[in-house]
């Protein structure tokens, strides 16, 4: 369905336009019709489907210009989301002049007061903390708002914002219509409908749109000691554009930055101990595309909406099935083809198979790349560069290659160029900690929803706190063995 066809004012169709985008994604086609006649909405959908154009667009349209006042707020789990969705609102509705402004934790706070006093923005974003601390504060007012957007409720819900988020509610008595929107529906996630929305018109998509059939999911079944050696011969091979690498731990995320850098790969991690200013810095540089690989935890990365990535490789495969969906959401994006590989060891297979059945698709078994297959990666990798600098002007090195042509032959002088732009990972010995494998004891079938003798999900915040407080022990126990599966396959896109 065209955005012509939603009920759309004039600026935003021409906002639209201007960002690329002519046909609505399905989220955005059945929500925005129904957001647009002020009903509340519960939207079922991951991120990078498109939920900011689908909550955005009705509440810009129907902002009064001349209020001053705060006429809808947007509470988003994560910094980093609360800052691209001000971005995104603030381009769409550059058009209606509409005021946009974003407050989070781990800023400083009599900044964004200053901010807020000197303009009252139309629309708010913010993180539930911080949103709470100008509340307390009387530094902003929620009196006159109108809509309140509950995004990624399923991730507010593990980390502990439940009851800021019924809190902020409190402040919003006045509020006409309510959004929610969440990858997963969760109970506790659909009693916030039944306390604080009207009757919700539910807009659910199929879990094969959740899952994205743009991207190619396979398994390499490896030891815990042999991942990082496969997964470099993997990029080497795949040779991604863009790529994010997903550990459990900040340590992990560390160590896997560290060993990439070592050998000669273009990667910067992010987790929850990284300076605000680190996180975002790193982050504009894989965005701007001045970085190869970026390397985070599921807390650091959840929320991010980057454009052209390429290949998801999930390092460790994630303690909640749920959080499988928003990691390799972050490709195969825009109707763009993408490739996700999940690392398992033998004891994680249960997990595996509960992940196929949340989404509803079986993951393709993988036989990692020989060593000979990752040097021809890596030569193509390094042709290409050469070719990049044959294009530059080179006269003021022509006589110093003169002079070595006379000692040695061609052949030899651009085989040691090959060799030097080229990474033998047998040249850089890189030692990942191991982690004890995840404590699976079902069958296999996705019997861990219902035991709870282990084999319980793990929600309710444990795998972030964990993200912040790095609080389990190191495991020591380094594992050796042979992968298993299917030969490489690299697939044209």
């Amino acid at each position: 369905m065209k955005f012509s066809e939603l009920g759309l004012n004039e600026a935003l169709l021409k906002a639209i336009k201007r960002s690329g985008f002519e046909e609505a994604t399905p989220i955005q086609a059945e929500t925005i019709p129904l957001a647009l006649a002020g009903k509340d909405v519960i939207g079922q959908a991951q991120t990078g489907t498109g939920k900011t154009a689908a909550f955005g667009l009705p509440i810009l349209q129907q902002l009064e210009k001349h209020a001053k006042a705060i006429q809808a707020i947007v509470v988003e789990p994560t910094r980093e989301l609360a800052i691209q969705t001000q971005e995104e609102l603030f381009r769409l509705g550059r058009d209606e002049h509409a005021h946009v402004q974003v407050v989070y934790g781990g800023a400083d706070i009599g900044r964004q007061i200053k901010s807020l006093k000197h303009t009252t923005p139309a629309i708010l974003v913010g993180t539930p903390g911080r949103l709470l601390d100008h509340l307390k504060r009387k530094t902003i007012d929620l009196s006159q708002v109108r809509t309140v957007v509950l995004d990624e409720a399923d991730e507010m819900l593990d980390m502990g914002f439940i009851q800021d988020i019924e809190s902020i509610f409190e402040y919003a008595k006045n509020r006409q219509h309510t959004l929610l929107f969440s990858a997963t529906m969760p109970k506790p996630i659909l009693r916030i409908g039944e306390k604080f929305m009207d009757h919700p018109e539910v807009v659910r998509i199929k879990a094969k749109e959740l899952t994205a059939d743009l991207i190619d999911q396979y398994f390499v079944r490896a030891k815990e000691a042999e991942k990082f050696d496969i997964m470099c011969r993997l990029i080497d091979v795949q040779g991604p554009d863009l790529a994010v690498v997903f550990g459990r731990t900040k340590r992990r995320v560390d160590e896997l930055t560290h060993g990439l850098q070592a050998r000669g790969y273009n990667a910067a991690g992010i987790h929850g101990d990284l300076s605000q200013a680190r996180r975002m810095s790193v982050l504009k540089r894989f965005r701007d595309g001045k970085l190869d690989i970026l390397v985070a935890t599921d807390v650091a990365a959840r929320g991010l909406d980057i454009s052209g990535v390429t290949h998801v490789y999930n390092y460790d495969i994630p303690q909640d099935p749920d959080s499988y969906v928003h990691r390799i959401g972050r490709t195969g994006r825009a109707g763009q083809n993408g490739i996700s590989v999940t690392f398992v060891t033998p004891n994680e297979i249960g997990y595996m198979r509960t992940i196929e059945q949340l989404t509803k698709k079986k993951m393709s078994p993988l036989r990692p790349p020989t060593d000979d297959q990752a040097l021809h990666g890596q030569l193509k990798v390094a042709k290409a560069q050469i070719e990049d600098l044959l294009n530059d002007d080179l006269t003021k090195y022509e006589d110093e290659a003169n002079a070595m042509l006379e000692s040695y032959s061609a052949v030899d002088l651009v085989a040691a160029f090959l060799k030097n732009l080229s990474k033998d990972a047998s040249d850089v010995k890189v030692k990942i900690t191991p982690e004890k494998p995840l404590p699976y004891k079902g069958n296999g079938r996705g019997g861990h929803r219902g035991n709870n003798n282990g084999n319980r999900r793990y929600r309710g915040g444990h795998h972030d706190r964990r993200d912040r407080n790095d609080r389990h022990s190191d495991h020591r126990r380094a594992r050796r063995g042979r992968a298993n599966g299917h030969d490489f396959v690299i697939k044209k896109k």
